[in-house]
């Protein structure tokens, strides 16, 4: 897997809510950095192939999924209804409302990427899959 240093150009979910590092504490700063090459994109890997990678997540009221770097082509699905806070490494921070079965695909072409947390900010379990394509290399 090659290492990609561009922040994505495709659009984020969710309404913006923060910029500039806007109410972040010291302590997700620091994860960011932290864990600035963490590719582990959700809470268990159900399933690995050679094409792709199948994520589950869930999170109880208030639970969060650290700071992680997507650098697949990748979507999610929303497996149940609720919201989310999320921060981004250039400093914004988005809430995300879902529905039961909102899909969502992002793409991160060579040499970019997403870097960001995840955190439910609702009274009930949320819960997606994401799945993350894997790329094979050029012959």
């Amino acid at each position: 897997m090659t290492e990609t240093t561009q922040p994505r150009t495709s659009p984020l979910a969710g309404e913006l809510i923060a910029e500039d590092f806007d109410g972040w504490s010291s302590q997700p700063r620091q994860e960011f950095v932290d864990n600035a090459h963490n590719h582990q994109v959700g809470s268990a890997l159900l399933s690995e192939t050679d094409e792709v990678k199948v994520w589950s997540i869930r999170l109880a009221p208030g639970e969060r999924v650290a700071a992680h770097r997507h650098v697949l082509d990748y979507f999610w699905t929303a497996l149940t209804d609720g919201s989310s806070v999320q921060h981004t490494d250039d400093g914004t921070t988005r809430r995300v409302t879902y529905r039961s079965g909102d899909t969502r695909h992002f793409a991160c072409p060579d040499g970019e990427y997403i870097l960001h947390d995840l955190q439910n900010d609702g009274p009930t379990e949320l819960a997606f899959i994401t799945v993350e394509h894997k790329r094979r290399p050029h012959s």
